[in-house]
C-alpha cells in the first residue's frame, strides 16, 4: 500500500492488474517515488517490463522512445479510470525481468531498493 500526503491510499495490485492486460507488458511494478522538492510528498510511479516477442510482432523495428510513447499512452488511459491521487506521474520501461522469488512473486523491497528508493 503506499500513502499519499494526504493520506489517501493507493493499493498496487489494483493499478498493476490493469496494466498487465496490456498486451505489450509482460509484468509491471507499481511505487511510490519521493517528490524531490518534498520528501513527505510521494508520486504513483510504474516500471513495466515489456514483452519483446510481442512487441516484435506488433511493431517491427520500433525505436525505444516510439515504444514509451505508446505505452505511456495506453497508461494515461487507464489514470483515466481512477481519481487524480492515483494517477501514474513516471514509467521507466525495461526488458529485464522483475526480482521474483522462487514462487514467482515479486521481491517489491528488492526492486524499490534497485530504484534506489529504499
Amino acid at each position: 500500500m503506499i500513502v499519499l500526503k494526504n493520506g489517501k491510499k493507493v493499493f498496487p495490485d489494483e493499478i498493476e492488474s490493469l496494466i498487465n492486460r496490456l498486451d505489450e507488458v509482460k509484468e509491471c511494478l507499481l511505487y511510490g517515488m519521493p517528490e524531490k522538492n518534498d520528501k513527505n510528498n510521494v508520486k504513483i510511479c510504474v516500471k513495466i517490463v515489456y514483452d519483446k516477442e510481442i512487441i516484435e510482432e506488433k511493431y517491427p523495428n520500433i525505436k525505444q522512445e516510439e515504444l514509451e510513447n505508446i505505452i505511456w499512452q495506453k497508461i494515461k488511459e487507464i489514470n483515466k479510470t481512477f481519481p487524480p491521487y492515483k494517477y501514474i506521474k513516471n514509467m521507466i520501461l525495461t526488458d529485464k525481468e522483475l526480482i521474483k522469488t522462487t514462487t514467482q512473486k515479486v521481491k517489491r523491497n528488492e526492486e524499490l531498493k534497485k530504484l534506489g528508493i529504499q
